[in-house]
């Protein structure tokens, strides 16, 4: 049997994802430590990016279903010396149940998965960040219920976490306002698919009307410390304010994928105030992934 991979929210069907919030959920809610799914399974954690959330969810995670996870820095492998991708995800994938990869360019996931025998996750590329996702899907399914045909608000960066939400507008059915300077913008090979559900705005408060939950991410992501001071210049007219909050619905939420900068994408009254939501969202890295992980390996 072929397996099945998780490099974008495109590669399971509605349904599926849906299911998995809602397994999630349950497995958050009911957490019995004689469940053990994965006993004696193994996860390879492929680090090139370093993470505090990525990595703690999915270890913790892999030990709570009896298993275990084995951390890989670009030291630890021959895939920081040159050897090829595709040689490295046949080995790996002899010797484990599963692979998760946090890396720079997309294309080193989507490689890995084509060689690999086992299933592929993608923990974060430049590109895309779907597991972030998930846990954002699960934080709104439980504050709001369902969140097809609602309103969720994007304002930053065009950035990874920017076109996974493009993809959930796609994949849960929801619109997806966008407020974002125009030499900032996602990529259109990923707009034009979701045209019919994404919309631009010039402004975070125009972006934020009668919204239902509003999302942001730093200005300048990891390896791009170097451009700090051209991003704080061009997005300094979108930050998440109290206004870009009152502009929402009432019981709007707010969320961000953290680390935050207070100040920066955000202000502190909104990200520690009562619309906030992040450090359950942060939570829910753990139970969505094990979700996640219990779909792939357990089929």
């Amino acid at each position: 049997m072929q397996p099945r991979h998780f490099i974008s929210l495109l590669d399971l069907s509605s349904r599926e994802l849906r299911d998995l919030i809602h397994r999630a959920i349950e497995l958050k809610n009911n957490r019995d430590p004689d469940f053990q799914p994965l006993k004696g399974k193994v996860l390879a954690m492929v680090f090139e990016k370093s993470s505090t959330r990525t990595r703690i969810s999915f270890e913790a995670g892999m030990v709570q279903f009896g298993g275990s996870a084995i951390f890989l820095s670009p030291r630890d492998t021959q895939l920081g010396r040159g050897e090829p991708v595709e040689d490295s995800a046949k080995v790996i994938s002899s010797m484990v149940d599963c692979i998760m990869l946090r890396t720079h360019a997309h294309e080193m996931v989507t490689t890995f998965a084509k060689h690999s025998r086992v299933p592929v996750i993608n923990g974060l590329t430049d590109l895309l960040h779907p597991c972030q996702l998930l846990a954002d899907m699960q934080t709104y399914f439980e504050h709001r219920g369902d969140i097809q045909g609602k309103t969720v608000t994007w304002i930053g960066d065009g950035n990874n976490m920017c076109h996974s939400y493009i993809n959930a507008a796609r994949q849960f059915d929801f619109k997806l306002n966008i407020a974002c300077p125009v030499d900032y913008r996602p990529l259109q090979s990923i707009v034009d698919p979701a045209a019919d559900r994404v919309a631009f705005f010039n402004s975070p408060e125009q972006a934020a009307r009668n919204a239902d939950l509003i999302v942001t991410d730093v200005w300048a992501s990891m390896g791009q410390e170097d451009e700090q001071k051209k991003r704080e210049f061009a997005f300094r007219d979108f930050q998440v304010t109290t206004q870009v909050m009152q502009a929402a619905h009432p019981d709007a939420l707010f969320m961000h994928c953290l680390p935050a900068h207070r100040g920066e994408e955000v202000a502190a009254a909104v990200i520690d105030g009562p619309q906030s939501v992040v450090f359950p969202e942060a939570e829910n890295r753990l139970h969505a992934q094990k979700a996640l992980l219990e779909f792939l390996i357990c089929r």
